[in-house]
């Protein structure tokens, strides 16, 4: 299965949707398109589709909470949704510190989630 990577506004939030087995190279271009629409919408939450990723090596997952480094990641609302406990452990340590829950392939939950009043 070739990588596949959407991201795009939807409503009062930005969905990004990762198919596939996600590379460091395929993260920082997710990362620059979401603080990209961050930055032109003014949203802060943020759906990760991640029902068809496949997992990555622990290293690449790791990636990500470096990428993240760099950003105030409290003023974000984020939402990821996975199909299995395995996703569910690697976007733990992905997104590491910050405001966001992991769902399990409940999509409905997750943007009810994101769009409760905080």
């Amino acid at each position: 299965m070739d990588n596949q990577l959407w991201v795009e506004p939807v409503g009062d939030m930005i969905v990004v949707r990762v198919r596939g087995v996600p590379s460091e190279k395929l993260l920082r271009e997710c990362q620059e398109r979401v603080l990209l629409l961050l930055a032109e919408t003014g949203q802060h939450r943020i759906l990760y589709d991640a029902l068809e990723l496949i997992a990555p090596p622990v290293q690449v997952a790791l990636f990500q909470e470096k990428l993240d480094q760099g950003i105030d990641t409290q003023k974000l609302r984020r939402a990821i949704v996975v199909p299995n406990t395995k996703l569910a452990y690697l976007a733990r340590l992905a997104f590491g510190e910050g405001n966001y829950r992991v769902f399990y392939s409940d999509i409905a939950g997750a943007i009810k989630w994101l769009t409760e009043e905080t």
